[in-house]
Formats: structure tokens, sequence, C-alpha cells
């Protein structure tokens, strides 16, 4: 059905196959989801909010732990209390040990496929050596129950199996001890998110060590043990309070998760009263200054000293140690409250570090609680090391650095700001909205990459942000295109090219979700009431997806489908544009119309060859009739008196509407990509005015390939273009327009180098020498 409003400027009103095109199966893209997503129950709500039975687990930690500076061993001894809030009882408790995965026969070495050599670095050689022969993994001495008494277990990789003396029952709980030690990685020589780095020129380490002691898998509503092994997936980890006591050194700086809590037997008085004066600043002060630093670090130690940190309610425990240190401070307000922001690095990292570390950590408390939830733990510290980027409760790694004269790249500064919004960003996202890692890695990856990339774009005008880099945009549009993929919604370890998969992709989604679809104020009210309900939980992707839907009031299970659950990209074409007129029937305008046409056709070749040909008919005056002079374009009576009947047969608005002037415009479109979104054009008429127009994707519900749509105008349309402003990632623009424009392109002229023939080359070394 045609519907004309004749008081708009352009009238939307068809959708469905374009004429003459065979029918095709159609796939409907807007079946909701229910199929694929689990029932809702009374622990996670069809709103997509915990309910009223939701559980989770707790576990409380107390460690020692020693690093051995000269052998660079870890040691340690730790308590754990588990707390058995789950329904179930429990007669196993599963341990996760991380730093078996360095073993010569873990499956994560075992399933390492090979690079490709043909383009192998000297680091990539370096690192696939050094990985094989480096024998890490913890070395577990002991395990006991609350009385001392060993405990049966099972080491099966990098997960241990603790077979309790007696089942947990719900609401109990039960401690147990183990005593353990392994080597520390060489982060410089392999590809590992805890170890050391060792500077030549001074003869000294900094320690960033992460996974570090065995620590209890997570205990799920949703499959129970998250006990699989170790890959490349990162953790599922349960909330719970830790008290470390960390044993360095005498002349170590210790940055770490949690509150110290003995500063008057590790700081010295001075560096206590610039903490004091450095919570009350708005900018950084220097706890420990460069001149102090490399007096530092020139330095040996004349025994140990113990550094007791203690965090409540957190997932995890990080700390860095190094007599290197650099560190400097500012506090933060937000709402009524002071949060410590701490920066920690070598004076390698100097003069950098010092001038942006610690504010990009103050700008990331700011934007990312304006979005979410206040930052509720006390400190969040940057520290500069071997690792290229890791998060944990508090603390963060990070490895940028200037060149060794101290000048830095614009790409090099930009780099180091944005890695460190996104690692203190994982503060809120998993270590706060506790979302499982080994699972779905998009939920803390892919959501914390859209949150930097909006306060990115606080940071300063036209802020380099990768996903709107013109190189990462072509990245990820072949990406997009590619075949081979996978969806987001894959298991975290198998996922094709990770960095697009579970960081880029699920950024460039929910930055359409946000301009596009939703608009900035009802995503943002979605995202945060999100953000607010899973805080300190563990939320699924059901519940981000269902959370999005009931506080935007948008069904968008057709948006998870195409951007989350396949690998279809958005490509959307305009196939053709026809232009109609209303026939009046009258034949006085009708024919006239017509006349007007053939006077304007343009003749074909033949017929401008055949106008000077000698006709017959001229030459003999009895071959001519009266149709030799007719016009056939003569309005003839019987046509009036029909018009006449037509007339008398309408109803007043009917004859009214055969006298519409103006264009009906038919555009045919055509999605390419297979990811339905809505459409977004830009209308230009020949008297230079535009008109945007924006249909939501919803247009496509009835026939998710092909359709139709009807524009009707007074004026000339002199062009159409889809998403004018790029903004829902279309992956050929050329197909955007009507009419075409030209595929604009550059090369660049080559002259062929020459090179020295040998008796040249040797000619030249035997009157030079020396230039060789």
């Amino acid at each position: 059905m045609i519907r004309i409003l004749l008081n708009t400027a352009i009238c939307i009103v068809m959708a469905g196959s374009v004429v003459g095109i065979a029918a095709e199966p159609r796939i409907d893209h807007f079946r909701q989801l229910d199929d694929v997503w689990p029932t809702p129950n009374d622990i996670r709500r069809p709103s997509g909010a915990p309910g009223k039975d939701y559980w989770q687990q707790k576990v409380d930690y107390t460690i020692n732990v020693t690093i051995d500076d000269e052998r660079q061993i870890v040691t340690g001894s730790e308590k754990i209390t588990y707390h058995n809030n789950s329904p179930d009882e429990l007669s196993v408790l599963w341990l996760q040990l991380d730093q078996n995965r360095y073993e010569l026969d873990s499956d994560d070495w075992l399933s390492t496929t090979a690079s490709d050599l043909k383009q192998l670095s000297y680091d990539g050689l370096r690192t696939i050596l050094s990985r094989q022969q480096f024998d890490g993994g913890f070395k577990i001495s002991k395990v006991v129950d609350e009385k001392g008494q060993p405990l049966e277990h099972s080491i099966v990789h990098t997960m241990m199996r603790v077979h309790l003396t007696k089942p947990l029952n719900p609401s109990k709980s039960t401690t147990f001890s183990i005593d353990w030690r392994f080597k520390i990685p060489d982060a410089k020589a392999m590809k590992v998110r805890g170890g050391f780095e060792f500077f030549e020129k001074d003869g000294n380490y900094v320690y960033n060590i992460a996974q570090w002691y065995p620590r209890l898998c997570a205990y799920t509503d949703y499959c129970g043990w998250q006990n699989r092994q170790t890959l490349e997936a990162e953790f599922a980890l349960e909330f719970g309070d830790f008290n470390v006591s960390i044993t360095v050194p005498n002349d170590h700086i210790v940055a770490s998760t949690g509150e110290l809590q003995n500063p008057d037997d590790v700081l010295s008085a001075e560096q206590r009263k610039r903490l004091a004066r450095a919570a009350k600043s708005d900018t950084p002060v220097y706890i420990v200054t460069e001149e102090e630093a490399k007096k530092n670090e020139s330095s040996k130690p004349t025994g140990t000293r113990t550094w007791q940190f203690a965090a409540k309610n957190v997932r995890d425990f990080a700390f860095a140690s190094s007599r290197k240190f650099l560190w400097d401070a500012q506090g933060v307000e937000l709402g009524g409250k002071t949060v410590m922001a701490m920066s920690y690095w070598p004076k390698e990292g100097q003069p950098l570090w010092g001038q942006y570390s610690t504010a990009a950590v103050a700008h990331t408390i700011r934007t990312y609680s304006r979005f979410t939830f206040d930052y509720p733990y006390p400190v969040i510290i940057s520290v500069n090391g071997p690792i290229p980027g890791m998060e944990y409760p508090m603390i963060t790694f990070q490895d940028p650095r200037p060149e060794d004269d101290g000048t830095y790249s614009e790409r090099t500064k930009h780099g180091l700001i944005s890695v460190i919004i996104h690692e203190v960003g994982h503060s809120w996202f998993p270590m706060i909205v506790n979302s499982d890692e080994r699972s779905w890695r998009w939920m803390d990856e892919g959501l914390n990459s859209f949150v930097q990339f909006l306060a990115e774009q606080e940071w300063e005008e036209s802020y380099p942000s990768r996903s709107i880099r013109p190189d990462s945009k072509k990245s990820m549009q072949e990406y997009l295109q590619r075949t081979d993929i996978r969806p987001i919604m894959s298991n975290a370890d198998n996922l094709i090219s990770g960095g697009h998969n579970a960081y880029g992709k699920p950024t460039l989604a929910l930055t359409i979700l946000r301009e596009s679809i939703l608009g900035r104020e009802q995503f943002d009210y979605a995202f945060k009431e999100y953000a607010n309900r899973w805080r300190f939980k563990r939320p699924t992707p059901f519940d981000f997806f269902r959370t999005m839907e009931e506080s935007s009031g948008r069904d968008l299970d057709w948006f998870w489908r195409g951007w989350f659950y396949s690998i279809d990209h958005v490509d959307i074409a305009i196939d053709q544009v026809r232009k109609f007129r209303l026939d009046s029937r009258n034949p006085e305008v009708e024919k006239q119309h017509e006349r007007e046409e053939r006077e304007l056709a343009t003749p074909s070749l033949t017929e401008l060859r055949n106008r000077d040909l000698p006709k017959r008919v001229d030459q003999s005056d009895e071959l001519k009739d009266f149709y030799t002079d007719f016009d056939d374009l003569m309005v003839l009576p019987a046509e009036q008196k029909s018009y006449r009947t037509l007339l008398e047969g309408l109803k007043p608005h009917e004859r009214d509407l055969l006298q519409t002037q103006g264009n009906f415009y038919v555009v045919d479109f055509t999605n390419l990509g297979g990811v339905v979104m809505p459409l977004v054009l830009e209308i230009k008429y020949t008297d230079d005015s535009k008109q945007n127009v924006r249909m939501p994707a919803e247009v496509w519900r009835l026939n998710g390939k092909r359709i139709s749509k009807l524009f009707f105008t007074h004026k000339e349309i002199a062009s159409i273009t889809i998403d004018p402003l790029d903004e829902t990632a279309d992956g050929d623009r050329n197909n955007n327009r009507f009419p075409r424009l030209p595929i604009e392109e550059s090369f660049q002229l080559q002259k062929p180098k020459k090179t020295k023939n040998p008796m040249q080359q040797l000619k030249k070394a035997e009157s030079s020498p020396e230039e060789e």
C-alpha cells in the first residue's frame, strides 16, 4: 500500500521486495533471541538485573610472600578461607595455578601453532627460544587443612583439585593453607602477564608480580566450577579480603593492591609527609624523586623489609617492586572522599611518565566514574615495567617509554595515555563489574575499550583514539569483511584476531548503538544502569543485553544478532533510483508532456544519419494521405470525453489528488553485508538544498536483503547518500551514493634504483677501504 502525505517534503512509505526480483529465502533478522539466551529465573531476572536468589562465593586470603632478588624466585605461604554461599554442597575445591602455564608440557605451550617464519622478528625468535627453555610453574610444597593435616590434592596442569575432609555445606566456610614457590619469568624475553625486567646498565630489576599465588576458581550459577585450562583467556575470580605481607630487599619501593598498613616501618618521615601533601594536591607530588631513585638504584641492600597491605572486597591481588622506582601521587576528590592516584616508574620512563601517568590515572577516575559509578577503592596505581598492559584491583602495569635520550614521538605519548586509561579503566570492567573473562573476553575488554574511547575524547581535541584513526579504521573494515573469523560471542580462548574481536568490534558496535540507534541520553542511562546493577557481582552477556533493552525501552535483539552473534558486516547499497510522475489523466496535459519529452529526446546515430536521405513519399504526392501530416499527439474528441467521464465519477478529494504536482522517487536498497542497520540518508536537491532522513533498522523487518522506499518531493533530487557521516561502519562507501562518484586514488612514479655491480663494489673497496 502506498500512502502519500502531501504536506511533507518526503514520504517514506513502502517496504518490500523490489519489483522484478525473484523471491528468495528470507532470514528473519528480527527474530527474538529467546531460544538462544538462557531462561530467566530468580537468580538472573528477565530485566537483566540480579534476582532475589542471586549468590556468589567469597574467598579470603592471608599471604606471606618473599622476592629473592638474586635468583628471581617468589616464595609464598597462604591461608585461604572459602565461604560457600551457593545452594550446593561442595566436596572439592578447584584452584588456578596460573604459573603452570609456563611449564614445558602445558596445554598452552603445546597447543601454540607455528609463527610465520618469513615474518619472524628478532624479538619473536627470542620469545620462542626463551619459552622453550624456561622451566616455570608452581612448586607446591604443602597443602594442609586448618589443623595442619595434609589435604588430598591433584594437579591438572594449570588447575589443582583439593579434596575436603568433609563436604562443605551451603552458608559454611572452610580454611586451608598452601606453600609454594616459582621462578619469575623474564618478561622481556617471553610473552607473560607478570615477570621481571633486568636493566643491564645498573644491574637492577623491576618486578611486576601477577598470577603469583594459587587462587580459587570461580564457582557460578551458570557453569559450576570455571576450571578450564589456562590458555590465552584471562580470569574468572571471586571477591574477598586480602592481607598480604611482601618481603623484599630493604632498598625496594613496593606498589601494591590495597592500602599500606605499616607506613612507619617502610617509608621515611619525609615520604609520609609528601604522601599527606599529595592527598590534598590537584597535581602530582613526588614521593620518591628522580634524584632519590638514581641514588637508590646505585645502592646495595643491607637486609629485607616487609610491606604489609590490606584490601577488602577485591577479586585479585598484584604488586610491583624495585629499587629503581620514582613515585608520585595526587588526591582525586570523588563523591566526598579522596582517591589516591599514583604512579611508579624507573628513570628510563622520564620525562614522559612524570608528565602524563598520574594525570591520566586521575582523568580516568573522573570520566569512568561519571559514565558508571564512583570508583570505590582508596587508591589506583600505574606502574611502568616490562608488561605491555595488564590490570588488577588498584594497580596496573604498562610498558611505553621514551627513547634513551628522553625524546618521544606523539604516537608514543598517546600510546602511554591510552594504555593507562585502558588498564585503569579495567578497575570497573572486570575488577568490579566482575564478568567471566574465561568465557567472554569482550565483556571486559570490549566494554572497557568503549569507555576508554569516551575518556580519550575528553582528554584533548582530536585525540587519535584507535577506533577513529584512519589506519585502525581501515584495519577494522578489513577484519569485518573477512569470512574466516568468529562472532564476538565465541569462547575467549578461541578468538581469531582477538584484538579486533574482543576490543575493536565491540567498541565500534557500542559506539554505533550510542550515537545512531539509542542516542546518547538513552544509551548512557542504560549503560550506567547495567554497571550499577552488577557492581561487585558477576554478570553474563545476557544480563548486559537484557539490561540495555529494558533500560532503554528498545528491542535490540536484531542488533545483538548482527553484531555479536554473526560475522556479517554492514554494507548497504543503493541499487537504483526510479523517478515517477503522477499521470493526471487529462489528455491536454499528458500529450503536451509527451511532446516535450520527444523534443528533448536524443536521436540515435542511425536516426541522425537517415534524416538527410531522400524520402519516396516526398517525391510522389499520390503517396500522401491523412496520416502524412497527422499530429499523433493531437487530443481527440473521444479522449476529451473519456476524461470528462472520469472526472464525473470521482469524488472531490480524488479529483484534487489527480492535480498533485511533484516527484515520486522509488529507491532500491540492497543489504550486501548481512547486518541490518538504520538507513541514514542525505538527500541533495538541484536547488542546492539538502535534507537528512533517518529510518530505524525496522525498515528491514519484512525483508532483510532488499527493500524499496518511496520519497515524494516537490523538488528534483540531485543525489542520495547513505550514511553521509560514516556512523554505521558501512564497508563499501562507493556504493552508498546515487549517482556514483569516481573512485579517487593516487599513484607515484617509480624510478629504478641502480645498484653497483661486483666490479664497481670491489674497485671502490680497494680505493676507499675505510668507507666499507
